[in-house]
């Protein structure tokens, strides 16, 4: 697996994972339950991994729908 995203923006994680999820390309979330260690202040970014041979397109679908890298 590698990672896609990583970000603290829970919002840009869900967006993300439903345009990946349209497209027939698995997600993982990673880091979801690190708030529980930094009290839900949103300081520990979460990642979003894929498939090494979806990497590319998912790249892709990201750029074409405005979500920086």
């Amino acid at each position: 697996m590698k990672e896609l995203l990583s970000t603290t923006d829970p919002t840009k994680i869900a967006f993300a994972t439903a345009l990946l999820d349209a497209e027939g390309i698995t997600t993982f979330q990673m880091d979801v339950h690190m708030s529980v260690l930094e009290g839900s202040i949103g300081i520990l970014p979460r990642r979003l991994m894929v498939r090494d041979t979806d990497l590319f397109m998912a790249r892709a679908i990201l750029k074409d729908n405005g979500i920086e890298l």
